[in-house]
């Protein structure tokens, strides 16, 4: 049993690492007609467990200690954001999970408040200075 559990622990990383590349978690760039370029970005989640054991067997055809066993494994991607380049900027869109609170929906809108306060400064500075 020693060699048995990682070697099947071995073969099932092995395989998890065929699926998975660096374009799992940053995509492939994306270029619309218009000039922008968006960029997915994803989170990854990666489990794997195994385990087995030698039993005595009672039968004298068998071998002496036959083993048991199995070797398990998992991945999850989920989409996180993208990244939005448009003349030489580059904002980032996260895919966020649905507000559930009244709390969660105002923290979420704090940023683009918070946006549209400083264009709201700019556009009365601008004039002023006219």
């Amino acid at each position: 049993m020693s060699q048995k559990i990682p070697n099947m622990l071995e073969n099932t990383v092995a395989k998890i690492r065929e699926m998975l590349d660096a374009n799992s978690v940053i995509g492939d760039p994306i270029t619309t007609a218009d000039g922008v370029t968006i960029i997915p970005v994803s989170k990854v989640s990666v489990g794997f467990g195994g385990g087995g054991s030698d039993y005595v067997s009672k039968n004298e055809n068998k071998q002496e200690n036959p083993f048991g066993g199995g070797a398990f494994g998992g991945v999850k991607v989920t989409p996180i954001a993208f990244l939005i380049i448009k003349e030489g900027t580059v904002r980032m869109l996260p895919v966020a999970v649905p507000a559930s609170t009244t709390a969660d929906r105002i923290v979420e809108q704090v940023p683009d408040l918070l946006e549209q306060i400083a264009s709201f400064i700019d556009s009365r500075t601008k004039k002023d200075a006219e």
